[in-house]
């Protein structure tokens, strides 16, 4: 296997050693690990947003988020959406 294809810093034998736990687990174990996996990238990416970003509000991180991930038509609709929650009545 050539573990340039999926990493730069893991050795072979590594990759491989990795690899054969992935192959021991149950789809719901791999459907957990990758969940676990997922929510950890995105909390890294809001923290990185937040570090180039200390000036914005947790609004704006989500917005930016979105933009950075989705595309700026969607990050202006989530804006515009924010927008009419923050001027709704809180009771509605």
């Amino acid at each position: 296997m050539d573990s340039t294809t999926y990493t730069t810093d893991t050795s072979e034998e590594a990759l491989e050693m990795q690899l054969e736990c992935f192959r021991k687990m149950t789809p719901q174990e791999r459907i957990a690990k990758m969940s676990s996996w997922s929510s950890q990238i995105k909390r890294m990416a809001f923290d990185a947003i937040r570090r180039r970003h200390p000036e914005f509000d947790e609004h704006q991180v989500q917005c930016k988020y979105i933009e950075l991930t989705y595309g700026e038509d969607l990050a202006a609709e989530f804006r515009s959406f924010l927008d009419g929650k923050t001027t709704a009545d809180p009771g509605q």
